[in-house]
């Protein structure tokens, strides 16, 4: 019976941890290689597969983890500093999940770029809490609507697509949450 469950349990730990870890996030940046079906310009992400899904949230996850890891020493506000630690955590363990998925990490498109590099030029203080709160919420809208797109498409046969989708349903509350904790921090910075 033991070697029975340890696979399941193994499923079921990388399932919670990618679910909790999609949170992660960026900037309105999506680095999508062309397989991933996000129409970003338009502002309406779309994902009509698990794998979609998991390629329109790998680029975020890949920037989040670079601007958490700047942001856990230069933030000053305690709950902006709080938020950075959650997403560096988060965004580590989305990206070993998504990529022992094999999911490609696209390389940095120009937003991506301007956007480290804006987090990496702007000094500790509250203009950076601004930004990288700013930067957080407009990624988790953006993989808020991702999900919701990829959950309206109805369901799809396969295992694959079974797991992305409660995936998808896991992470979408969360998502949720973080557009909210996002924008009060961002009231209490007056931004």
């Amino acid at each position: 019976m033991e070697n029975e469950t340890t696979p399941r349990r193994a499923f079921m730990k990388k399932s919670l941890v990618l679910s909790a870890a999609l949170t992660l996030g960026s900037t309105l940046l999506q680095t999508l290689n062309a397989e991933a079906a996000t129409d970003y310009v338009a502002g309406s992400p779309t994902a009509s597969n698990e794998k979609e899904f998991r390629m329109g949230v790998i680029g975020p996850a890949e920037l989040s983890l670079a601007t958490s890891q700047i942001a856990v020493n230069k933030a000053t506000n305690k709950n902006t500093k709080e938020f950075a630690g959650f997403e560096l955590g988060e965004a580590l363990a989305v990206t070993g999940v998504l990529k022992d998925l094999g999911t490609p990490v696209p390389a940095m498109d120009a937003k991506a770029k301007a956007t480290l590099a804006k987090i990496k030029s702007t000094p500790a203080g509250p203009e950076f809490d601004k930004a990288y709160i700013q930067a957080q919420l407009e990624n988790h809208e953006f993989l808020r609507d991702l999900a919701q797109s990829y959950l309206s498409k109805g369901k799809m046969a396969g295992a694959a697509e079974n797991q992305g989708r409660h995936l998808a349903t896991l992470s979408l509350a969360v998502f949720k949450e973080h557009v909210a904790i996002t924008s009060r921090i961002l009231k209490e910075l007056g931004a």
